[in-house]
């Protein structure tokens, strides 16, 4: 959605200040918000937060700027990031909602009794705060995506190829999905640009989907391949099975059939492969890979907050790394998800496995185990009916499969 407004110069603060509560009031977009995170900062919003709570270099003041993360913001006013909820809590009259805040918004630190608020107006929490000069403007128009220039919670770039990328799939779903069955000219190896071809019809009674180019039916494809079992690290019981991503396809004619004469005078009916196109290459894609339909692009955003009861669970799978241990801005798989109540947004703290060993000061070499050492902290982004996609954060030494999560706080 295009909002149009006006673009003032100068610009005095009281009217920027109109402008951002008139932006902060549109359905730019309907992010969810919890009701763990809206008490939370009712809670906030009367009493504020403990001084003790801010981060020691706190600053009095803040302009966002362009690039911006609430997680990195959240970390520049409070000692604990994933505590963002109770962050706009200070004031929720001027920040009404997270995924409401711009660049070129200014955040003041107001600090009184011992408590602290946020506000976008400094001595909000006074008599008024408004300036006494006026200033003549002139109006020009532009035209601007107010969905577009929110800020995210984490930068883009750590995780937008991974929320097309891996995917979750069932082992029956995967098998029966349409496959790439021939190449032109007896091509190995297919990249951008190639035309292949594709079906979706199983002669063995599988149930599999037909390609068609049929209203209503997808013409957009990501293709896959290999779809390995995820295991739970302490039972080996298979969560699911995670497919590999290589490239796009594009339909360009659905499957069909042709009557076929025989010389001997018989007719017989054979099967015409769909065609595709490769408009997307991550890998080099190949007979037999997998097409699954490209689901529709939504606007992702995620509020950080702790999980509002306890939560525990270990890593699975460390996506696209071939090393064992990995450290900050990583994708890895957990093994819990929607099922077991994690979300979107969740922050889990990451621990070290204690160390087993023997006491060698007991004559009796009684066999011990280390307490598990905290090593950072994870953000779900993604999740699944028995597993989830988290980000790595904060990470202190490196991490590896089998590690656990649990609850920050």
């Amino acid at each position: 959605m295009h909002l149009q407004f006006f673009r003032f110069s100068p610009v005095p603060f009281a009217v920027a200040a109109l402008l951002g509560a008139f932006c902060a009031g549109l359905q730019a977009q309907n992010f969810p918000v919890t009701a763990a995170q809206q008490n939370t900062a009712d809670q906030a919003a009367r009493s504020g937060v403990a001084l003790s709570d801010l981060a020691p270099q706190a600053p009095d003041s803040y302009t966002v700027k362009s690039g911006d993360t609430l997680w990195g913001i959240s970390g520049m006013f409070l000692k604990s990031a994933w505590r963002w909820p109770e962050l706009w809590g200070m004031n929720r009259e001027d920040i009404r909602n997270p995924h409401r805040i711009y660049p070129g918004q200014q955040l003041f630190l107001e600090k009184s009794n011992g408590r602290a608020t946020l506000s976008t107006r400094r001595g909000a929490g006074g008599s008024g705060g408004q300036p006494g000069n006026t200033v003549r403007i002139s109006p020009h128009t532009r035209t601007s995506t107010l969905a577009d220039s929110a800020l995210p919670t984490l930068s883009p770039q750590s995780i937008e190829p991974f929320l097309a990328e891996p995917l979750i799939v069932d082992a029956l779903e995967f098998a029966t999905a349409p496959r790439i069955v021939a190449t032109q000219e007896g091509r190995v190896l297919l990249s951008r640009g190639d035309r292949a071809y594709a079906s979706g019809d199983y002669a063995d009674g599988s149930t599999g989907k037909t390609l068609s180019t049929g209203q209503g039916k997808p013409f957009n494809f990501r293709v896959f391949r290999n779809a390995k079992p995820l295991k739970d690290p302490t039972t080996q019981e298979i969560l699911g099975y995670e497919a590999q991503y290589v490239g796009q396809a594009e339909l360009v004619r659905g499957e069909s059939s042709t009557e076929v004469q025989e010389k001997d005078g018989e007719r017989h009916s054979e099967k015409v492969p769909a065609t595709i196109d490769i408009v997307g290459s991550k890998e080099e894609m190949r007979i037999g890979d997998r097409l699954m339909p490209e689901p529709p692009r939504e606007l992702r955003n995620y509020v950080p907050h702790a999980p509002s009861g306890p939560l525990s669970g270990q890593i699975v799978s460390v996506y696209g790394s071939a090393v064992a241990i990995v450290g900050s801005s990583q994708i890895v798989v957990v093994n819990r998800g929607s099922r077991d109540g994690l979300e979107r947004g969740h922050v889990m703290a990451i621990l070290q496995d204690g160390q087993r060993m023997l006491d060698k000061t007991d004559s009796a070499r009684t066999p011990m185990k280390l307490p598990n050492e905290r090593n950072g902290l994870l953000m779900v982004f993604r999740t699944f009916e028995n597993l989830s996609y988290a980000l790595t954060l904060q990470v202190t030494r490196g991490v590896k499969v089998g590690d656990r999560f649990t609850n920050p706080n």
